[in-house]
């Protein structure tokens, strides 16, 4: 059996790790890994700030609290992490979107939002 190809980045080239502290990813790989079961499409790798944590806990969803019975430390600015990236256009529409590894975030990323804006907001690398 063949194995598959290796995953592909919003730039075309192989997907690299996020993070592995803390250990990012749907598949708690390191990577933005996703296939049909990661129903939230956590694909974009950002660098967290206080700023999107705050505006994430107010739209519901707290990313700074550690919950371990889902094996999440809870998340500080400076830590990268594979956000949901419907979460992410959320915060962008908002002006609070965190800024974005692109060598690291999934080319599935794309099906939510352009390359152009991913570019605005990406790390240098």
């Amino acid at each position: 059996m063949t194995p598959p190809p290796p995953a592909r980045n919003v730039l075309g080239t192989e997907l690299k790790p996020c993070s592995k502290d803390p250990l990012t990813g749907f598949y708690r790989d390191g990577c933005c890994n996703t296939d049909a079961d990661d129903l939230g499409a956590h694909t974009v790798c950002v660098l967290v700030t206080a700023e999107f944590l705050a505006f994430s806990q107010e739209a519901g969803n707290d990313l700074s609290t550690p919950r371990p019975e889902y094996a999440f430390p809870g998340l500080s600015p400076g830590d990268q992490w594979c956000l949901c990236a419907a979460r992410w256009v959320e915060a962008e529409q908002a002006g609070k979107a965190p800024r974005v590894v692109l060598e690291a975030t999934h080319a599935r990323t794309l099906e939510f939002v352009p390359l152009a804006t991913l570019r605005r907001y990406a790390i240098p690398g």
